[in-house]
């Protein structure tokens, strides 16, 4: 039986926020995700997950007032105040959702200095919640040329220097192919330290279609012993998100 989540920040956003949920369901959908779920209260998203049979699985810590404005401080020196304030507004949100996993973004910022912010603030947030699950996610810094996290061996060794039983990583197929190439790699190297998967396409496009995400890289998941959630995190090539998921039909199935 298949785990597969919808990302609702980026599918069916032909409708609104509150519509999304029903529409995942009809497309066979188990769970959502929701990377800024803040325009909507706890109570509101709570009742559109439950009429609609889905479990909140993943969102990201960006402050419930976040508009258009800076995503994640993790790492930002100077701004651990912020992210502690943000971090525990964030906790609340994630709380009342009964979210799976909180991801830390790590933010804009460079060097040794915010590495050992980043460190300090995960160590403290982890120990803030220690029942939570948090993950932290490398991205390309081709597209994000600001970003302080921008390789799974990076994240890794983060991973590793805080020491908390809490923290994994969130592996993303598109992130992986964009920053090694090589998801199969990426996956056999770091693939314990996952809680998290999203998986797109080359072109953060609907996954299965190419070399990137295929039925050889589920198979390694499930040989691996992984038994999370797969979110479907990409932007659709169809206006209508539903025309584009033949891929729900032909993906493989990831044991529970």
């Amino acid at each position: 039986m298949s785990r597969y989540a919808a990302n609702l920040t980026y599918l069916f956003t032909e409708l609104p926020m509150p519509q999304r949920f029903a529409a995942a369901r009809r497309a066979g959908f188990e769970g959502i995700e929701i990377l800024f779920p803040y325009d909507l209260t706890v109570k509101e998203l709570s009742t559109c997950a439950r009429d609609a049979g889905l479990e909140f699985i993943l969102m990201s810590t960006p402050p419930p007032n976040w508009a258009g404005g800076p995503r994640g401080f993790a790492a930002e020196p100077g701004n651990e105040a912020r992210f502690r304030k943000d971090f525990d507004r964030a906790l609340m949100f994630a709380q009342g959702l009964h979210a799976r996993h909180i991801h830390v973004m790590a933010g804009k910022a460079q060097g040794a200095r915010a590495h050992q912010t980043l460190v300090e603030n995960l160590r403290w947030a982890t120990a803030r919640a220690p029942h939570a699950s948090l993950t932290i996610e490398p991205v390309c810094a081709a597209d994000d040329p600001e970003a302080f996290l921008t390789c799974f061996d990076q994240a890794a060794g983060i991973i590793a220097e805080v020491a908390a039983p809490n923290l994994g990583l969130q592996f993303d197929t598109y992130q992986a192919h964009r920053i090694h190439g090589d998801i199969m790699a990426v996956w056999e190297r770091h693939g314990h330290l996952v809680r998290h998967i999203q998986i797109a396409g080359s072109h953060d496009d609907e996954p299965f279609h190419d070399s990137i995400c295929t039925a050889e890289f589920i198979r390694a998941v499930e040989a691996s012993g992984y038994r999370g959630w797969v979110g479907a995190e990409y932007k659709p090539s169809t206006a209508i998100t539903s025309e584009g998921l033949n891929w729900m039909h032909q993906r493989p199935m990831l044991g529970h």
